[in-house]
């Protein structure tokens, strides 16, 4: 296991999260300092379910685990100031004995989806996202002095590693400042939205479209790039970056003028994947969708409807993964896999960087 540090993304601190009298106490480990072997992702983990899964990505000792988005369900998605029921979900998953064992032997990174947002496919409109900001703080422990906690949104970055063994992990927000979806006069055959070229529309807002800029600048060998919500898959009608077509070809300019390697890691679609698409005339880059933990699509639709799209490697895979990123240092080679709740590859491609 890599040494660790204090930083003020996740302080070597004790998770403590208060207001009821379930209150659980769980030590969070530090990020690595050491230069990454090996990084674990997951997203949409349902506390009601079995959670042995976690103890499967615990065993196999990742440097550090990703949660994705969708890492607690309330029972209760209705109007409530409180989100009681949201704190209860988050209380659900303290006193769980596999998160607690992940806790303490894997140091761990969070961003939020829909529903640890606090509500199904919301996003800037939500009334108590100020709230549901503070519950995601308290929960992670993020540290009073760390910029993400003074600033609206939960987006911010992370650095491990030096010199040319440096990774930057970047945890988009996905969900505070995105402006709404269009939907048709008629819901489309998979999914509920359709893309908009509205120039108004929003997936990060300006501040964090600034800030993405501004980090992207930051020299890494490797960057991974988390986002809740799909980047290049187009073979369906869900929640997605093209549904803001703007944005998506944004993000992709971007990424095409950024130095060093980056791979792209979303959840939300309890189904994972492969995909792949260009950033220029000859760059392209990989996006791997690792969804869901406990929740797959197998568990939840009593018929599949086999996923395309020109973008998708492979075929998807619909039932309980987490995705695993091996570094390859001397090669310079990242080992991209999508892993069964055996730790078996399912899915798998190498990338140069």
């Amino acid at each position: 296991m890599l040494k660790h540090f204090t930083t003020a993304l996740i302080g070597a601190a004790i998770l403590s999260f208060s207001g009821s009298n379930a209150a659980q106490n769980v030590q969070l480990l530090s990020a690595p300092t050491n230069p990454l072997q090996t990084i674990a992702i997951g997203s949409c983990l349902d506390t009601a379910k079995s959670l042995a899964i976690l103890d499967v990505i615990t065993e196999a000792k990742p440097d550090v685990f990703i949660f994705g988005g969708d890492n607690i369900y309330a029972a209760d998605e209705s109007d409530d100031p409180a989100l009681a029921s949201l704190e209860a979900a988050y209380e659900d998953l303290a006193r769980a004995p596999e998160f607690q064992n992940l806790a303490r032997n894997i140091p761990i990174l969070a961003t939020w989806d829909d529903h640890d947002y606090g509500l199904n496919d919301a996003g800037g409109a939500f009334a108590h996202k100020a709230q549901s900001e503070r519950l995601f703080e308290s929960f992670w422990q993020i540290a009073p002095a760390d910029p993400s906690v003074s600033r609206p949104g939960i987006y911010r970055a992370v650095m491990i590693g030096e010199g040319d063994q440096r990774v930057q992990i970047i945890l988009l927000d996905t969900r505070f400042f995105r402006t709404a979806l269009k939907t048709p006069w008629i819901p489309p055959l998979v999914g509920r939205y359709i893309p908009t070229d509205d120039p108004k529309q929003s997936m990060l807002g300006g501040a964090q479209w600034q800030w993405l800029t501004e980090t992207l600048n930051a020299p890494a060998a490797l960057r991974i790039l988390v986002s809740s919500v799909q980047v290049l898959a187009d073979g369906h009608q869900w929640e997605a970056w093209r549904m803001l077509p703007r944005e998506q070809q944004r993000l992709l300019a971007l990424l095409g003028t950024t130095a060093g390697q980056t791979i792209i890691v979303s959840g939300d679609r309890h189904l994972a994947g492969l995909y792949q698409a260009q950033t220029g005339e000859a760059d392209a880059i990989l996006e791997m969708t690792t969804s869901s933990l406990n929740l797959p699509l197998s568990q939840i639709a009593a018929v599949i409807t086999e996923e395309t799209g020109s973008t998708l490697l492979d075929s998807a895979f619909y039932e309980a993964n987490f995705g695993w990123i091996a570094i390859d240092w001397a090669a310079r080679i990242a080992q991209i896999e999508i892993r069964n709740e055996q730790n078996e590859p399912v899915r798998q491609r190498a990338v140069s960087f």
